[in-house]
């Protein structure tokens, strides 16, 4: 067995040590994906891309709507692949498909955030886009291979995320504070490097040679004795892109260290034909273009002079230190709203990476209140801000100047100061001579404000910071975006759309929570059904939309008459459930009794409105019994009371 072949085996054994499952159970990125990573090369067919492209309507759409943007196509309409092939050209048309189905797979799959996959996709998008045009302006034979190497080359920090043990969010958090290079700090802590996982990946998916010696080899070139020796230009455009990339702040990951660019690639690549600041521009164009698709925004604190970047690939071989961002912005600023879902967590995290960041001595959200048409304190900086008044904050809209109010409607962020008559009325209440005022979008709407000044040094703001924030404030508006749907998805999938009450999953859920607490807190609750007498004959001869007005009287008075902490839903249909805690019998039929009378008292006068019909309830509850070990025996048994109930005659409470 050859040495390599032996080091490829010794490979494939140490990450099956550390990954959950197989290698070759691996599901990274869908096949289409791998079929279109084996056809990157000069000599594709167009017919064969299109034809694999439209195998998949969805992916299909997707593209289409992409390709149909007026990045692409400004002038007409385009409705297929082939079109779209004919007029763009195969490469964009692969590019645009590879990227959306990489996106699809590897992005937000994981509610852990110390592993930040927005920057992770950025920094594949950006070292991707950044190969190719190196490869254009040095005229390599196939570009398009370039690209996609450029989007796999860290393909093994993923995989590590998601499919090893222990995983790269906990690597991340055990080097806080390390500023070793990563890569040599994976292979202490997994046993492997990230590139030494993402090349047995490409081993097992066969994918193309180039791609495969780029994952592996771009830290540390290949020596002559290597499979990937004759690879070492494809390898050296990679090395490059993520070095420039990195020197940025660009990296995939918000680990601090210095990055550190192979020599060997300086004399496999020719640094001085290589136009740096036509090539930065073109690819920040070409960035900015990109991420629209994706929903995402690429800062602009980034863009660092040519110059700085050429200076920093000839002078990377210097001690590792703590790579810093344009302006004093760190990474964590700009990843900080994505590391929840709940407002109370996102938006004063936000408030004090921006102060730590800028120093600002006060920072304030104001919402936007449409009805009373004005901004009010939601949230603050200090925390200690909310022990006083802050009442004085709140603002009447109607009161702002009219060029600020300009200013908002566009969306533009404002230092108001004194230089403005007009912001005297502003300035006096707040007690200084200037602050910011920095509108915050989220789905295309001004949500809030965020305020910020130097109310004790009287520091001056400088306007440059307002360039420094953008991209922070942009992040904090997606957040809250994606919290309100994560809301929304939360309230869709536990109640009831017709009710607002909890739905039977919910029901299931908090009862079989309640089994969890111990005997003596189990033998005080109650679990009750209740059901709308004669419900079917009451819908028939009324009307489905007349039965959900019943179905939501009774939703009402059970919510009205309902202790905080006790569970009500709708089980479905007409049945309703409750869950009282800390009762005894008197308690759960006090309680029961209670909602059956308002429901009969409810009904007689509604019942002109329900065509004479009289909505009446009949309630079956089962007390907790030691017997009962497990909540499905509780509900069984409430169950059978209720129709117990309904044998009695209707209208009356029944507990077993």
């Amino acid at each position: 067995m050859t040495d390599n072949a032996n080091q490829l085996l010794a490979t494939h054994q140490a990450a099956n040590l550390i990954l959950k499952h197989k290698v070759d159970r691996l599901q990274v990125i869908p096949e289409l994906a791998i079929k279109l990573l084996r056809l990157s090369c000069k000599n594709t067919c167009a017919i064969e891309l299109s034809v694999l492209i439209a195998s998949e309507p969805a992916l299909t759409a997707k593209v289409l709507s992409n390709i149909n943007s007026v990045t692409f196509s400004p002038y007409q309409k385009i409705k297929t692949i082939q079109q779209a092939i004919n007029i763009l050209g195969d490469s964009a048309v692969r590019q645009i498909t590879l990227s959306q189905l990489l996106y699809n797979k590897l992005i937000y799959n994981k509610a852990d955030f110390s592993f930040e996959q927005l920057f992770f996709w950025q920094h594949c998008l950006y070292v991707a886009t950044l190969a190719r045009s190196i490869a254009v302006e040095l005229n390599h034979d196939d570009p398009d291979l370039i690209y996609s190497a450029g989007l796999l080359h860290d393909i093994g920090k993923i995989i590590l995320e998601t499919h090893a043990t222990v995983s790269y969010s906990d690597f991340i958090r055990h080097c806080k504070g390390d500023f070793q290079p990563s890569h040599k700090r994976e292979q202490q802590f997994f046993g492997l490097s990230h590139a030494e996982v993402g090349f047995i990946f490409c081993q097992q998916w066969h994918i193309p040679k180039q791609i495969t010696a780029s994952v592996y080899c771009h830290h540390d070139m290949p020596d002559d004795t290597s499979q990937f020796a004759d690879c070492k230009h494809d390898i050296a455009i990679i090395s490059l892109a993520d070095f420039i990339a990195c020197v940025q702040g660009l990296g995939s990951t918000t680990l601090n260290y210095k990055p550190v660019l192979h020599p060997e690639v300086l004399t496999q690549l020719d640094i001085e034909a290589i136009n740096i600041k036509k090539l930065l521009n073109s690819v920040d164009n070409e960035m900015h273009n990109n991420c629209a698709f994706f929903g995402l925004k690429l800062p602009n604190l980034y863009r660092l002079r040519a110059s700085l970047v050429k200076s920093a690939i000839f002078s990377s071989h210097g001690n590792a230190q703590q790579h810093s961002l344009p302006g004093n912005v760190s990474i964590s600023s700009l990843t900080i709203p994505h590391q929840s879902l709940d407002p109370d967590i996102i938006v004063p995290a936000t408030l004090t990476a921006i102060q730590q960041d800028f120093h600002f001595e006060r920072l304030i959200m104001l919402n936007i209140n449409p009805r009373q048409r004005s901004l009010e304190t939601s949230y603050s900086w200090p925390e200690s801000l909310k022990d006083g008044s802050l009442q004085h904050f709140n603002i009447p809209i109607d009161i702002l100047p009219g060029t600020l109010l300009s200013n908002l409607r566009e969306r533009k962020a404002s230092i108001i100061n004194s230089n403005h008559k007009d912001n005297k009325i502003l300035l006096k209440p707040f007690k200084v001579d200037e602050f910011l005022l920095f509108p915050i979008v989220s789905n295309k709407r001004l949500v809030a404000l965020l305020y910020a000044d130097n109310y004790k040094s009287r520091k001056t703001i400088e306007p440059q910071c307002l360039t420094y924030i953008a991209p922070i404030i942009h992040e904090l508006g997606v957040a809250l975006a994606n919290a309100r749907c994560f809301i929304l998805e939360k309230n869709r999938a536990e109640l009831d759309a017709l009710t607002g009450l909890s739905n039977s999953r919910m029901f299931t859920e908090f009862l079989t929570n309640t089994f969890q607490l111990n005997l003596h807190q189990l033998s005080q609750i109650a679990v009750g059904f209740i059901d709308i007498d004669f419900f079917k004959q009451f819908n028939d001869t009324c009307g489905h939309q007349v039965g959900d007005e019943a179905i939501i009287m009774v939703a009402q008075i059970m919510r009205s008459l309902t202790r905080p902490g006790d569970f009500i839903g709708r089980y479905g249909g007409d049945e309703f459930v409750f869950v009282l805690q800390n009762t005894d019998k008197q308690g759960v039929y006090s309680y029961a009794e209670r909602i059956r009378l308002e429901v009969e008292q409810q009904g007689k006068i509604l019942s002109r409105q329900f065509l004479g019909h009289q909505i009446t309830i009949s309630i079956g509850i089962s007390l907790f019994h030691k017997e009962f070990n497990s909540s499905e025996k509780i509900i069984s048994a409430a169950d059978t009371a209720m129709y117990k109930a309904k044998q009695q005659g209707r209208n009356c409470v029944v507990i077993v």
